[in-house]
């Protein structure tokens, strides 16, 4: 396999003015290809323009819970809801085109890719809208998914959870990236890869997060970028979409 360098992106979530800040901060970094693992739509003010920027990278992109919710409201609008989800959600609707509509309707529910050895899906390798959020969580999806390379979004918290057959039995360890940093999988390990949220970090650090993973060195750096968080606030609030959307990004929660 020739060496690769992922551009993992995750749980933007319309959020233009963190993608860009993002964008160029891997830019300087060097990437080959891109992955977005979900959520590219839902909660914020750009869905057009993101879903416009993920064309131009050539991106392959994972369907989330968000664009699965998105497909089922265009297929049953009298099963809309009042809740924040409901409401961003209801919004974007009316922004997005058929050829954006078009292109979420393409996207797949999890992706196995040969050349890199990896198993692509939003929630864990073996769900869409699960959470891989616990020991515990992570633990049970090793017992039901066999493979090396797992990469998933969805808790929008970058973090690494592993497991190795060991003499004393198999052990999953977990470590989170608030501040960034780099991971080498074990040659021997079965990992599940998160790089945490773009455009709705909640792990407490309000700077986009996003990781880049290198095939030829088996090493998943998670990186840490500030951007204009209150030119995103402005933006949301001027929609009409919900302000706690808006006030939650500056706590990154």
């Amino acid at each position: 396999m020739s060496a690769v360098r992922l551009l993992l992106l995750s749980d933007i979530h319309a959020n233009r003015v963190a993608l860009q800040s993002v964008l160029k901060d891997a830019g300087v970094r060097k990437f080959d290809r891109v992955v977005s693992l979900g959520d590219a739509i839902g909660y914020g003010p750009r869905p057009r323009e993101v879903l416009d920027t993920l064309r131009e990278l050539e991106a392959v992109c994972i369907l989330g819970n968000h664009e699965d919710l998105l497909l089922r409201l265009i297929q049953h609008p009298e099963r809309s809801s009042d809740s924040v989800v409901g409401q961003a959600l209801e919004w974007q609707r009316q922004q997005l085109g058929g050829r954006d509509i078009a292109e979420i309707q393409s996207w797949r529910d999890g992706i196995d890719d040969s050349e890199v050895g990896a198993r692509f899906r939003h929630g864990t390798p073996t769900s869409l809208d699960e959470y891989t959020d616990s020991v515990t969580a992570a633990r049970e999806v090793f017992v039901n998914w066999h493979g090396r390379l797992g990469f998933v979004g969805h808790t929008h918290v970058p973090s690494v959870y592993a497991t190795l057959n060991a003499p004393v039995g198999e052990w999953v360890k977990y470590q989170a990236f608030q501040d960034g940093g780099s991971y080498m999988v074990p040659p021997a390990a079965r990992v599940i890869l998160n790089p945490g949220s773009v455009g709705q970090p909640r792990d407490g650090n309000p700077q986009a997060s996003y990781a880049i993973f290198d095939t030829s060195r088996n090493n998943f750096q998670v990186y840490r970028v500030p951007y204009d968080v209150a030119q995103t606030q402005a933006q949301i609030l001027a929609a009409g979409l919900p302000e706690v959307l808006a006030a939650r990004l500056s706590i990154g929660k």
